[in-house]
């Protein structure tokens, strides 16, 4: 048996494996995988070296209805069968007697998962690197284009109010997740107010990931999307909030400032923010003039999420990423002046 894994049960879980994957090799290996500040993500090998993922929720600090296995298990099991690329689900587990948590698993796709620009320039040459924008643009594309009720999706959410709800929801985990002698001044509630009075109409009704970035997908050698990854946001809504946040996560190299910190995108070869958004409208037929409005929903949701992550990770979450948390608080404020930026700059 592997050496304890902080949020896994080894012996449980290794059972829960005998009971539903065929043909493993005991003892299991688990390994927590980087990159993840929000649900938990595990890569396990047995002994035979064949590997799986295990997604779980954070070890501490769950709110309510958050971080719903259920949910992100159904919405890739969904959609599987439709041609959108997400990880094969391999089980679900309810009890948790098993491991504390409700978990899944899942298949792992090989593939790159390129979360800084030196991954970037280590897996694709300059001219990849000019696809990968298309790829994504195209995979967001045809995620927004299947009917929600076509894969037996149509309950996952209300239809219409997108924005609106989703304003309201993370005004609400923003109040639930404040932290003692931290003081944000009101920029979150001023920028959400100003938000609510500028919602654009809803053009239609898409499956919404939520979280749609380059580290959020697993790329091949081409550059194209092999799959989707991290759905816990998903719902149905506005599929132009998707757009707006891979705008604010697509970093152009003379951005002052990168949501993802060494952003892949600042790698040469990129192609620009612009270009991205121009290769989406070439394969939709949404309207993007209010674009604008969604980076600044985007960054304002972005801000909300992160008091989240710091507020976990003051209360004792994050299974053993020893990431710096201390920076948190002034990146809360600045995205927040970021969406009051790109607000100021929407007509």
């Amino acid at each position: 048996m592997s050496d304890p894994v902080e949020g896994i049960h080894a012996d449980g879980v290794t059972k829960w494996f005998l009971d539903h994957v065929p043909e493993i090799t005991v003892p299991l290996s688990f390994t927590l995988i980087a990159g993840g500040r929000s649900n938990l993500t595990y890569r396990v090998e047995d002994a035979g070296g064949r590997a799986w993922v295990l997604r779980r929720p954070p070890v501490h600090h769950v709110l309510p209805t958050a971080h719903d296995m259920v949910r992100e298990h159904r919405l890739m099991s969904a959609l599987g069968p439709s041609g959108i690329p997400v990880p094969r689900t391999i089980g679900l587990c309810t009890d948790e007697s098993v491991n504390d948590r409700p978990f899944f698993v899942m298949e792992f796709v090989e593939g790159h998962i390129v979360r800084d620009a030196p991954d970037a320039e280590r897996a694709f040459d300059i001219p990849t690197r000019r696809g990968v924008g298309d790829h994504m643009a195209e995979t967001l594309s045809a995620l927004h284009v299947v009917e929600p009720e076509s894969v037996g999706l149509g309950d996952l959410g209300r239809h219409d109010g997108y924005i609106e709800r989703q304003l309201k929801r993370w005004r609400e985990q923003y109040d639930k997740m404040r932290v003692e002698g931290v003081d944000h001044k009101g920029v979150i509630e001023r920028v959400g107010d100003e938000l609510a009075r500028r919602v654009p109409p809803q053009q239609r009704t898409s499956i919404v990931h939520g979280d749609y970035r380059m580290d959020n997908v697993v790329l091949d050698d081409n550059g194209a999307v092999r799959a989707i990854l991290d759905w816990e946001l998903c719902t149905l809504g506005d599929p132009l909030a998707d757009l707006g946040l891979l705008m604010d996560y697509w970093t152009d190299s003379d951005d002052t400032m990168s949501v993802l910190g060494h952003s892949p995108t600042t790698a040469p070869g990129f192609s620009t923010r612009a270009e991205v958004m121009e290769h989406y409208g070439s394969v939709s037929e949404l309207d993007l003039t209010q674009i604008g409005y969604y980076c600044a929903f985007g960054y304002w949701k972005l801000a909300c999420i992160l008091q989240g992550v710091y507020a976990r990770y003051v209360a004792g979450a994050g299974a053993g990423d020893p990431s710096s948390v201390d920076a948190l608080p002034a990146q809360v404020v600045r995205l927040a002046d970021l969406a009051s930026e790109a607000l100021a700059a929407t007509p």
